[in-house]
């Protein structure tokens, strides 16, 4: 029997770091072709308070506005994700090795309810930051996905096991 695909739920971090590096619009389009493609296969997804941290009048913002499907940032509008952000919220408050800055940081950004959705709905979470078990000044996002049992995965690991490539285009 076939292993079942994995899917991928994309951290903003994953949109800000290629717009601005590694594959900035003008270098790589193909990055902002195989996004909606892998979306449309139901491959890749995102949320829209994720959607919401992007939102800065830049040149990814005009990507969201006019390129890139609604559908691509789902709805948090769930109660089962609400009941999975409330437990990563108690988890995060109750945790005395996170100082009270990075705790309400935690409360006021996407990443509990990108770890909330991906649980509900299965998906691995597609991030560039790291796991560090000693943090203090802020709340790791593979932290909370390593305590909640969701799995996650940096950019170059999910491009490679979706299959994506960008080849040189002569000019």
């Amino acid at each position: 029997m076939p292993a079942t695909p994995t899917n991928y739920l994309l951290d903003a971090n994953v949109f800000i770091e290629a717009h601005r590096s590694y594959y900035s619009f003008d270098l790589c389009p193909g990055f902002w072709a195989c996004i909606p493609a892998h979306h449309a296969a139901g491959r890749v997804l995102s949320i829209d308070k994720i959607r919401a941290e992007l939102r800065t009048g830049d040149r990814l913002d005009n990507w969201i506005q006019t390129a890139a499907p609604n559908s691509l940032f789902a709805s948090t509008q769930d109660e089962r994700v609400a009941v999975e952000f409330a437990s990563m919220m108690r988890w995060v408050q109750a945790n005395a090795q996170f100082k009270t800055e990075a705790k309400a940081e935690f409360a006021q950004v996407a990443d509990g309810w990108l770890v909330a959705y991906a649980k509900v709905h299965g998906y691995t979470v597609t991030t560039l930051e790291m796991h560090h078990p000693e943090q203090r000044k802020r709340v790791p996002l593979p932290n909370v996905c390593l305590q909640f049992g969701v799995p996650y995965a940096d950019t170059f690991t999910m491009l490679r096991e979706l299959g994506s490539r960008f080849d040189l285009a002569a000019t």
